[in-house]
């Protein structure tokens, strides 16, 4: 009876209609433009150089191409914010066959010219000009949503049977062994990484994570003895990584460069706009190392604060998670912060050569219109569950 009174209650503050007419949480946004806003102008100043030299003298090229994606981004965000959240359940099996499609369908194209060796864009064969779409930035959204929706409907599972898991394990593979096909090692790890994420949060039996633990350190081991057993530019990164004393010129030039920024950067930094790292030192510095290009410019005190920031943001997305109404909404928002504090975490241990060099890139910061906008689409989410949970809006 008072499960059913409870359930009650939920529907009538969720409500039936379409949009959600409540505030959202005031702290969460902030952060969100408070990071994409420092972001903007950190992609600025590390990509003027080399824009210049690689785009027939435009300076602005790739921050031109980043603020087109952000408004876009922040138009999608506000949109999604706006929809109760209950919707979202209506989409999830539609977004992950759509995610799936593009991903088969990716591989079937042929690679662009520019980057013969991936297949990780989608494009339209023969036309020149448009936007490209990276389907792994969808599966990360995909993933979060599917695995949300099914541990709300099946956590008595999860908790009684000790194979109830296995749908999530299941669709987490078969993203990431895509994802490894399009030679995008580094995004099939994280979507591994997400998917873990979810099934411990689900509740799935904890005696799964041990063996699952054992069992990555065991891949890792193999992997750090024969990296061989990888495609060939993933495992040259992984040579490189171990041998520090490798060619300066060759497989450790960019980590090498990254490594030189950050350290003459100093606690205060060189001054924006000042970094000499950028000037087609650091390879691709508006990409996934332009935290060095951070850590050179604002120095080690901005660099904090800047890390900071992403933790206020995670802690808060976590606040709501637990204010949510319900399970679902608690999953969505939670799989969202985590999604992004995994992968900040990467793209800073691989930028300070902790981990080998993989290519994740840094959420807010490195240029890519597709990640931003699927970014900005997942904080939008955790905006309309924010409008109904049980927090003090500002």
């Amino acid at each position: 009876m008072a499960e059913k009174t409870q359930n009650t209650l939920k529907k009538k503050k969720i409500g039936i209609g379409i949009f959600n007419t409540g505030a959202v949480d005031l702290y969460f946004l902030i952060l969100v433009l408070i990071l994409l806003a420092i972001g903007l102008v950190m992609l600025f100043s590390a990509s003027y150089p080399y824009s210049y030299y690689n785009n027939d003298g435009d300076s602005l090229y790739y921050f031109r191409k980043q603020l087109l994606y952000a408004v876009i981004g922040i138009a999608l965000m506000l949109a999604v914010s706006k929809l109760k959240y209950g919707w979202f359940k209506l989409f999830t099996y539609v977004v992950l066959a759509g995610t799936f499609i593009a991903l088969v369908v990716v591989l079937l194209l042929p690679a662009l010219p520019d980057t013969p060796d991936f297949k990780r864009w989608l494009y339209v064969p023969g036309v020149s000009g448009l936007p490209t779409f990276q389907p792994s930035e969808l599966a990360k959204i995909a993933l979060v949503m599917f695995c949300a929706l099914k541990m709300d409907k099946d956590h008595k599972k999860l908790a009684e049977k000790p194979f109830a898991f296995w749908p999530y394990a299941l669709v987490t593979i078969l993203m990431a062994f895509l994802i490894y096909k399009e030679n995008h090692v580094s995004g099939a790890v994280l979507i591994v990484m997400i998917g873990i994420a979810m099934m411990y949060l689900g509740g799935t039996k904890r005696y799964w994570f041990y063996i699952g633990i054992a069992a990555i350190i065991a891949l890792v081991v193999v992997v750090l003895i024969k990296p061989d057993i990888l495609p060939e530019h993933a495992a040259n990164r992984i040579t490189m990584w171990i041998d520090k004393d490798a060619d300066p010129t060759d497989g450790r030039w960019q980590t090498n460069q990254s490594l030189y920024a950050i350290s003459s950067g100093g606690l205060f930094g060189v001054g924006l706009g000042q970094s000499k790292q950028k000037h087609l030192y650091v390879s691709e510095p508006q990409n996934d190392f332009i935290f060095s290009i951070v850590c050179e410019e604002l120095g080690l005190f901005g660099a904090c604060i800047i890390i900071i920031l992403f933790v206020l943001l995670i802690a808060r997305g976590v606040v709501i998670a637990l204010k949510a109404n319900d399970r679902f909404g608690s999953l969505l928002v939670l799989g969202v912060v985590f999604h992004i504090g995994i992968q900040v975490a990467f793209n800073i241990a691989v930028v300070t050569d902790l981990f080998p060099n993989t290519g994740i890139s840094l959420p807010f910061f490195s240029s890519g219109g597709t990640a931003l906008v699927m970014l900005l689409v997942e904080l939008g989410m955790v905006l309309s569950v924010s409008r109904s949970s049980n927090i003090k809006k500002v």
